[in-house]
């Protein structure tokens, strides 16, 4: 046996050793489950019946023609825009301040990075408690009316809620990003604009953000995928409610397929939203791709 066949035979070893286990588990776990889900949105099955009936394309038509699943996927783009914004320019600035050369910065880059430690459920308990007893309480200590009353018990300030925890969370992730853009932007470049005269805005503005391009561009993408897989913040915060002001699309399939038990219905739901999130993935490769290339 020669060398390159020994080789060979070591890498199939290897491969059936620690690669063969690993696609077992992917295939086991994400392959079938999502063929098998498939599968399910040309049924009518409730999750209980034990006879499942084809009913060919009818789950997706139901999707589309579905007034509340309209209004949910509309809500949940209103709710991604102000969420990205917002996430993305805290997240920058937070990025900007800790490094910056402040006392005590690695400090505050854990600080604000805890909240997306945090899960989802439990964020949404405190800030439900905070929302609801401890802002009330001081609204009516000082006499603010629109403090008196949660937000959570009207239409436009539940949503509002919504996205203000949502940001407060994913700015800290969306900074730890940015600061590895920033780190990676050329000193001589900033000294270069400074013995130009710039001010420290205008090398932020001139240099720095043209630098981290690409690092925007994940950054967007990124937290709008994530804001249209929002699914425990809004169910520990506001449930969808007050009269499903804030049901956003993850959630309206939980409730379709686990409230109603429309599971192919609900499981149509979901493929469609995977199609959504699968396009702006693909968006964000594309133009990460392209902006590496310029």
């Amino acid at each position: 046996m020669n060398r390159k066949s020994s080789k060979r035979i070591k890498n199939i070893l290897q491969f059936m050793g620690f690669g063969l286990p690993a696609t077992f588990i992917w295939i086991t776990v994400v392959i079938i489950p999502f063929i098998y889900g498939i599968w399910i949105t040309f049924t009518d099955w409730n999750g209980l019946a034990m006879e499942i009936h084809y009913v060919g394309v009818d789950n997706y038509r139901s999707v589309f023609s579905d007034a509340t699943f309209v209004t949910a996927f509309l809500k949940t783009v209103i709710y991604a825009v102000f969420t990205v914004a917002a996430s993305n320019i805290i997240g920058f600035l937070l990025a900007l301040a800790v490094t910056g050369g402040i006392k005590g910065q690695g400090l505050f880059r854990a600080g604000f990075f805890t909240p997306n430690i945090i899960g989802g459920i439990i964020l949404g308990y405190i800030w439900n408690f905070i929302f609801s007893y401890a802002l009330t309480g001081f609204g009516k200590a000082i006499g603010v009316e629109w403090m008196s009353t949660s937000f959570l018990t009207h239409p436009t300030r539940a949503l509002i809620a919504l996205i203000i925890v949502s940001s407060w969370q994913m700015s800290g992730y969306l900074m730890v990003i940015y600061i590895a853009g920033l780190t990676n932007v050329p000193g001589e470049l900033i000294e270069a604009a400074k013995v130009d005269g710039a001010t420290g805005w205008q090398a932020v503005q001139k240099v720095k953000i043209p630098c981290i391009k690409n690092t925007i561009a994940i950054c967007v993408f990124l937290s709008i995928s994530r804001t249209f897989m929002s699914f425990d913040m809004n169910l520990s915060l506001t449930a969808g409610g007050p009269y499903k002001s804030t049901e956003l699309i993850a959630y309206k399939i939980y409730q379709t397929a686990f409230t109603s038990m429309e599971f192919g219905k609900g499981q149509a739901q979901a493929i469609v939203l995977f199609v959504i999130v699968a396009v702006i993935s693909l968006l964000q490769v594309y133009f990460t791709r392209r902006g590496a290339e310029n």
